[in-house]
């Protein structure tokens, strides 16, 4: 048995539903992959560090069984959790929801580099296979930039790239995209995931713009880092516009760059509730990926996320 069939079911095989589902062409057989999704319940006794009471559409419970009736009627087979809590304990906390349901595939935790016990926290956690990698950037008051001049914090991240986990980087701005350019001269072993490119200001000033240009170039020639097309829809005058049209221009320049080979489907689940329900933001980029063809639509939808996070297969619907 290798290691992406560790959890795997040997019976109760579900239907995969499909990109069908959603009213677009015929083909029932592409499999989806959600590699971003949250969960946190507003319910503990010790609450949460996010969302706040004031998010309207986030502060409630957000926990596996709720996306699952969401998210497997349209065709999601597995998901993976990115981390939405600075406090250590809740990496286990995700893992112990995680080995509840088998829609997780794998989860992406929250340590900090460079500190005395990243190492020890980092053999902790990844002992459990469904760990697959940190998240660190743009968030809880952290920076890539400064800490890339930290002999320990990049020799953590060697040791990240050792173990074979990856780095998932938050909230992406120029500043932080000339970041990673710096980190992977550093540690060029290090698989990087980008998340929610297409939700990023590029900048109008002409010499910014060019810059931020350059670092994407840079980016595109580096087969360890991946791109993940979440986070897509915009609010425009109180109005969340749903043709693909609006977005093509945008959603055209990253795949150009990147390729079929290294984008990748997130939902942001439930922070997309912000925008509009599930469906309508799967619909979007369902109608992209599907224009460029069957084989272009599952590099993007499953077999990407297999190379980018080396998830583990726990169901028999999830596909190989």
């Amino acid at each position: 048995m290798n290691r992406r069939d560790f959890l795997a079911l040997t019976a109760g095989a579900s239907t995969t539903v499909g990109l069908s589902s959603l009213g677009w062409g015929n083909d029932t057989s592409i499999p989806i992959i959600d590699t971003h999704i949250h969960l946190f319940d507003t319910k503990r006794p010790e609450g949460v560090p996010w969302p706040t009471p004031k998010d309207d559409a986030l502060y409630q419970p957000a926990l596996p069984d709720r996306y699952r009736k969401i998210a497997k009627p349209l065709g999601v087979v597995g998901t993976i959790v990115i981390e939405a809590s600075p406090w250590v304990d809740d990496n286990q906390w995700v893992l112990d929801r995680a080995a509840q349901d088998t829609i997780i595939v794998g989860t992406v935790g929250n340590l900090e580099p460079g500190k005395p016990d990243f190492r020890r926290q980092l053999d902790r956690f990844q002992r459990n296979p469904l760990f697959r990698g940190i998240r660190y950037g743009n968030l809880w008051g952290r920076d890539l930039a400064s800490q890339l001049v930290n002999p320990g914090f990049v020799a953590d991240l060697q040791v990240l790239a050792q173990a074979g986990l990856v780095l998932d980087t938050a909230n992406p701005t120029p500043a932080l995209l000339a970041a990673i350019v710096r980190l992977t001269e550093q540690v060029p072993t290090l698989r990087v995931i980008i998340d929610h490119l297409p939700q990023m200001a590029v900048p109008t000033e002409a010499a910014a713009r060019k810059s931020t240009e350059a670092y994407l170039q840079a980016l595109s020639q580096r087969p360890q880092v991946y791109v993940k097309i979440s986070e897509v829809l915009r609010r425009v005058d109180g109005t969340v516009p749903q043709e693909v049209s609006y977005y093509r221009e945008r959603l055209d320049e990253l795949f150009g760059l990147f390729g079929e080979d290294r984008l990748l489907y997130g939902s942001d689940w439930p922070n997309s509730d912000q925008w509009l329900p599930f469906d309508a933001g799967l619909r979007l980029v369902q109608t992209y990926f599907m224009s460029k063809g069957r084989r272009v639509a599952e590099k993007y939808f499953w077999k990407n996320s297999v190379k980018a996070y080396q998830w583990i297969r726990r169901d028999p619907s999830q596909p190989t």
